[in-house]
């Protein structure tokens, strides 16, 4: 039983440094969508990838872009829910794409992801607008018409979640390259002395 103490020290750590950073990703998230940007040019998508990468407990990636959302749409008012589910759930789409496979949370897979959950939401949000709202007319017309209009906000969502791909992640990786840094010179001190 005093074996497994140290375990569940060491867990219990873990979770608390895991719901620290899920508190902060979804306050970056809030804050981002509640001041002034660009349209669709937020964290979300990225936070939620970045989520699934560093998390131990992985299955909490998919509440950094929901509850992001969630808490800031009730501020910012919410809008028709077949539409918010198909907007929360491809904001989700990158935390359960790490979260399943661990090969698309390389580094080398961080853009591709990004770029690829830009697209789906893309895609997917548009033709829930198209498919449920009295915007466009029902028909391949009206579905071309909603795809053209909605391009700015494609290239605002790409940038958006490039860039904070690359804050996020490359925050991170200062930040470990930092702490390998001052590890090596303790180690380095402590050889000499």
């Amino acid at each position: 039983m005093l074996s497994t103490l140290p375990n569940t020290f060491r867990a219990w750590r873990a979770l608390r440094t895991d719901l620290a950073v899920v508190a902060g990703l979804v306050g970056l998230d809030i804050a981002a969508r509640l001041l002034p940007h660009a349209p669709d040019f937020t964290p979300v998508a990225a936070s939620a990838l970045f989520a699934a990468s560093v998390l131990r407990v992985r299955a909490l990636s998919v509440v950094v872009p929901l509850a992001g959302m969630i808490l800031a749409d009730a501020w910012l008012g919410f809008y028709d829910l077949r539409v918010t589910a198909a907007v929360y759930g491809t904001l989700a789409l990158p935390a359960g794409a790490a979260w399943l496979s661990g090969r698309w949370r390389r580094p080398v897979m961080i853009a591709p992801v990004l770029v690829s959950s830009s697209l789906s939401f893309f895609l997917v949000t548009n033709f829930a607008v198209w498919a449920f709202s009295p915007m466009y007319a029902a028909n391949a017309g009206g579905l071309l018409k909603c795809y053209i209009a909605a391009l700015p906000f494609l290239q605002n969502m790409m940038s958006g979640d490039l860039f904070w791909g690359i804050v996020l992640f490359g925050g991170y990786w200062l930040v470990q390259s930092a702490r390998a840094a001052k590890r090596d010179d303790r180690h380095a001190l402590a050889v000499r002395a």
